[in-house]
């Protein structure tokens, strides 16, 4: 499986598709929220385009709809934007670390839990 790039709105599909499991493009436009629900035709446009990138697959045809689900884990997204975030700072976590920080959204049981994952793993080195 490989991880190709996924843009904000692209994103947001696949969330639906993570939700819903496999669905069409009218399923997955239906999900959003009305307030700011794209049109289907956007909606069917992004996913060909997720298709392309191997984000999404379709996995059959019911009359004239392709039923599609994601091809890319949870998981892998947010591991793509980490490792791309840090090549922007310049592969340094300090930067973001700080930020959450400041922000209140690290808190010192996130940072306890981190430094036990850090033991767990430098064990199995």
């Amino acid at each position: 499986m490989t991880n190709p790039p996924v843009t904000r709105a692209e994103f947001q599909l696949l969330q639906k598709l993570w939700e819903l499991g496999p669905a069409s493009v009218r399923e997955v436009q239906q999900s959003l929220s009305e307030k700011n629900r794209p049109a289907y035709t956007t909606v069917q446009t992004l996913i060909y385009r997720m298709e392309e990138k191997g984000a999404v697959r379709r996995v059959k045809k019911i009359g004239n709809a392709h039923i599609f689900e994601a091809a890319v884990t949870r998981k892998a997204v947010y591991r793509r934007y980490v490792t791309d975030l840090l090549d922007i700072l310049g592969g340094s976590p300090a930067p973001l670390m700080s930020h959450l920080i400041e922000t209140g959204k690290l808190t010192l049981a996130d940072i306890q839990a981190l430094e036990r994952d850090l033991a767990a793993r430098e064990k199995r080195k």
